[in-house]
């Protein structure tokens, strides 16, 4: 079983869609976060120990998390997906975007 994060900035559009999207995937456990203060649910130490793999939405997410939490990533693979800041929660193209790219990763 793998542990996969996604992370976006506020943790409301993309990384929970992609969350949802992904939930019920064989031989994988997701969760969602984001790399604002004020996120529904703030990137945490716990968070990044807890993943395998995190999944971050832009270069600007990768560089935060590698910034913050480089310890915790040690050993752990950070992909980042480039997907922009503009979709709603689970739109069909944003929904359509994750599943080309994330499960060539896993």
């Amino acid at each position: 079983m793998k542990n996969v994060l996604f992370v976006c900035s506020q943790n409301k559009l993309r990384s929970p869609t992609a969350e949802q999207v992904f939930a019920n995937w064989p031989e994988i456990e997701v969760s969602s976060a984001g790399t604002n203060n004020d996120a529904e649910n703030p990137v945490s130490n716990e968070l990044i120990e807890w993943a395998d793999i995190v999944f971050v939405m832009e270069k600007a997410h990768r560089a935060k998390v590698q910034g913050k939490y480089r310890s915790a990533l040690k050993g752990k693979r950070l992909i980042c997906l480039d997907i922009p800041d503009e979709y709603e929660f689970m739109d069909p193209v944003l929904v359509q975007l994750l599943k080309g790219k994330v499960p060539r990763h896993l």
